[in-house]
Order: C-alpha cells, then sequence, then structure tokens
C-alpha cells in the first residue's frame, strides 16, 4: 500500500512572495505554447524546456519524438515536460546519480520552479519515490495543485521570483546551486579539477634546466668583457693629429 503525501510546513521562500512586478531583464522570460506564431517560438520553447530539465542537451539527449508530438500539438508542454522527467537522460543523470533528498530537491527546483520547503518536504517526496517509484512521483508533481496553479497545461516551468525588488542580488540558479552530481559522484570523476593547488612551485627537472642552443647565457660573459669606457689616449691625441699629411694621395709626375 502506497503512503500518501506527509504534510509539510511551507517556509516562507521568493516563490510564496507577492508582489508588483515591472518586465526588466531580471524577470525571467515565460514560454508558453498559448501565444506561439512561428515555427521558431515553438523551437524556442523546446530549447528552454531542456535547459529547464536537463540544463544542457547533447544530441544524444534530445528526445525527438517528444518534440514532434509538441509541435504536431498532440501532447501539452506538461506533457513535453513529463517525457522529459522520464526520460533515460534525466534517470541516469540524476536519479542514479543521487540520493533521494537531492533527487527531490532538484526535480522539486526545475519542476515546481522554487526551492524545497525545508527538510520535511524532502523527507514526504522522498517516501513518494520510494513507494510509486520515479514515475509516481513525476506524476505527483505534474498533477499538484501547485503546479497547474502556477504552469497548468502551456506555460513551461521556470525559476519564479528568482529576485526581489530592494535585493542587489537574487537567488542563485538552480543549476548551479544545486549541479547534477552530488559531491560524492564529483570526486569520482575527478572534478571540479583545481588549476592550482598551491604550495611551492615545483622545482624544474634536470633536462629543462639545460641551456637550448642559441640562449642568451652562452652570450653573457662575452658581453659583461666588453669595455664601455673612453678610448685609450683621450681627445688630447686627436687634437695633434696632421690629417692633411697623413692622408695618402698620387703624385703627378710633371
Amino acid at each position: 500500500m502506497a503512503i500518501p503525501l506527509l504534510n509539510y510546513a511551507p517556509i516562507t521562500v521568493n516563490a510564496r512572495v507577492k508582489g508588483y512586478e515591472i518586465s526588466g531583464d531580471d524577470q525571467p522570460r515565460i514560454y508558453s505554447a498559448e501565444n506561439l506564431l512561428s515555427t521558431g517560438d515553438m523551437q524556442e520553447l523546446i530549447e528552454a524546456g531542456y535547459r529547464q530539465i536537463f540544463f544542457h542537451a547533447f544530441k544524444s539527449d534530445r528526445e525527438t519524438f517528444l518534440e514532434s508530438q509538441l509541435r504536431s500539438g498532440q501532447i501539452t508542454v506538461r506533457d513535453f515536460v513529463r517525457g522529459l522527467l522520464l526520460s533515460n537522460t534525466y534517470r541516469s543523470s540524476f536519479y542514479d546519480k543521487n540520493s533521494n533528498y537531492r533527487f527531490v530537491e532538484q526535480t522539486v527546483q526545475r519542476v515546481l520552479g522554487r526551492d524545497a520547503y525545508g527538510e520535511d518536504e524532502k523527507i514526504a517526496w522522498s517516501i513518494i519515490v520510494a513507494t510509486k517509484g520515479l514515475q509516481g512521483f513525476v506524476d505527483a508533481l505534474l498533477d499538484s495543485d501547485e503546479y497547474l496553479e502556477n504552469f497548468g497545461e502551456d506555460i513551461l516551468p521556470y525559476q519564479r521570483r528568482r529576485s526581489l525588488p530592494g535585493r542587489a542580488e537574487g537567488e542563485t540558479p538552480f543549476n548551479i546551486q544545486s549541479p547534477r552530481y552530488d559531491a560524492y559522484h564529483r570526486n569520482a570523476l575527478g572534478f571540479p579539477k583545481a588549476v592550482f593547488s598551491g604550495g611551492p612551485a615545483p622545482s624544474f627537472k634536470r633536462r629543462q634546466r639545460q641551456l637550448g642552443a642559441g640562449s642568451p647565457s652562452y652570450f653573457l660573459d662575452m658581453a659583461r668583457s666588453v669595455s664601455m669606457g673612453a678610448p685609450a689616449g683621450g681627445s688630447a691625441a686627436v687634437e695633434g693629429l696632421d690629417y692633411m699629411n697623413k692622408v695618402p694621395f698620387r703624385r703627378i709626375n710633371s
């Protein structure tokens, strides 16, 4: 018997704050299938969907069948999001690489557009993952009142109210705040790799200390031996010279 979703108290986060907002560069762009006027707009929505769920999709990660169904109107944006969440890419990149608690945190951020309401919500949704599996968890999120009230059938999920008036900096984007791999798997994969580890500089190898051909060090001693002083005799010896008699010339016999 599946355990129902436990009750948890919603803590105050930016997504729950209501206010009058003026559109600007800081406001997220809302993609909706209701106001698409061209095929280019649909392609932008599809690319935004990959960024929202996968953060980045390689050619092998794309779900071409879902894209075709969305373009032809056979499925809604909510169905497209469901297909991405149930894809092999999302399962292998997020579900298989993290614990249930971290997987719930990442999925709630991408689907509901907000942070999880503390540990209580993570535990509640983790029980759904354990009892109903990945598909049951995804269906429960997409069928929830919160998702339907904020996004409905045609609006692509986005990070809600990332910035607030009167604050110098907004919330960190979800893809940076919660990276794809947990710390354990990041260490196992060897990233991020430090460019400089600090400490003393490594010593040169013997071969690296050998001078190559044409090195200026070979001519350093010769350059130091060259004297830069005045010529011998000084300027007085130059003034006593008889230039007219010293210059050779040919005599012509008459």
